[in-house]
């Protein structure tokens, strides 16, 4: 009985092979069918190929949600020179809360404004990478799965420029404030608090003219992340205007990263710039100097590195092979019936030319 029950069970799994069997005698082998043959194994060969490599790789995926972090501080991160000496200048931020921070947070070191020759290099470099991310907005996801791993740095060599004249002032450094719209200013005199609010001593002489050609190296928000380039590094701006204003208006926006390799808590920003002649016999008010202004968005960002599941890159090696195998068969089919066509043709004309001599 055991026997019969599993001659039975091996019966009905035959009966379920629903693969064709064509036997050897009626399979005509040709060149064209191994030609064929060789062109699809290597067109397999290929294609599975590069579907392991599009399985190796990664992309990017954005997501956005309210941020409700308001109690936490945020760092800014400054390296500006300016070309003036430092005894000149001053450097704070007063946000819309009325807080002050003043320029003791930063440090002055008298520079010359001429960069050295490997500084200039690396800002030459620096503006070509700036230049390709404002065409290009895809290799961002480059920067963060790659630079984030160390791949690239930002080595911001020091000011070792040949020359003996200090002739500018290099002020950097980090201040923390509250996450609210604020302004940081370089201007002309060190900061004061008098009784009507924020002041700039300097600023109360009349009739003085100066120079604020400037170059940004560093300007951040938020943690260091190693390799990041933000919008203004290697900002350079050269003019010879007398009583230049330079804008830079600034949208911060928290991101949350996660890669393979890394979580951090980052912020980027976007940028709008402006620069005027301040001239009051021509209308055009203000106070000269550098003023970058800067409000938070609500909105925070999350970006996560997403690769293809095991299980879909198996499915789509499948759908290769097999689609392959079926388009291939197809292919060989129709051009051999067409061929078949062609040769009958030209048997059928020869045979009534050979009709047409006997006769």
């Amino acid at each position: 009985m055991k026997r019969l029950k599993r001659k039975n069970t091996i019966d009905i799994v035959k009966e379920l092979d629903a693969f064709p069997k064509v036997s050897e005698s009626y399979v005509v082998t040709s060149a064209f069918g191994g030609t064929v043959s060789l062109i699809v194994f290597i067109l397999m060969a290929l294609l599975a190929i590069s579907e392991y490599f599009v399985y190796q790789d990664s992309w990017m995926k954005y997501e956005y949600k309210v941020d409700t972090d308001f109690t936490s501080k945020l760092k800014i991160k400054i390296d500006i020179t300016v070309a003036m000496k430092c005894e000149r200048v001053g450097a704070d931020v007063l946000d819309i809360a009325g807080t002050v921070i003043a320029s003791k947070e930063l440090k002055y070191d008298p520079v010359s404004f001429e960069p050295s020759s490997q500084r200039q290099m690396w800002y030459q470099i620096l503006e070509r990478i700036q230049n390709r991310l404002r065409e290009e907005r895809s290799l961002q996801d480059v920067l963060f799965k790659s630079a984030l791993k160390g791949y690239f740095s930002d080595p911001v060599p020091g000011n070792d420029s040949e020359s003996e004249s200090q002739n500018a002032c290099r002020i950097h450094g980090q201040i923390y404030v509250s996450k609210v719209a604020g302004n940081f200013h370089i201007t002309l005199g060190k900061p004061i608090e008098t009784i009507r609010g924020h002041a700039h001593l300097a600023s109360l002489l009349k009739n003085e003219v100066y120079n604020f050609s400037h170059r940004i190296d560093h300007l951040s928000f938020g943690n260091d992340v190693p390799g990041h380039i933000n919008p203004l590094d290697g900002t350079e701006k050269i003019t010879l205007e007398q009583n230049m204003l330079f804008q830079y208006f600034i949208t911060v926006v928290p991101t949350k990263l996660h890669t393979s390799n890394i979580s951090v808590d980052m912020h980027q920003f976007s940028v709008t710039e402006r620069e005027r002649v301040v001239s009051h016999e021509k209308g055009s008010h203000g106070v000269s100097g550098i003023f970058i202004k800067y409000k938070l968005s609500p909105l925070m960002v999350r970006v996560s590195e997403e690769h293809m599941p095991l299980s879909v890159f198996l499915v789509r090696l499948c759908g290769i092979i097999g689609g392959i195998f079926s388009t291939s068969d197809l292919v060989h089919r129709l051009i051999g019936y067409f061929v078949d066509i062609i040769c009958c043709r030209f048997k059928l004309g020869a045979n009534q030319s050979k009709e047409v001599l006997a006769d």
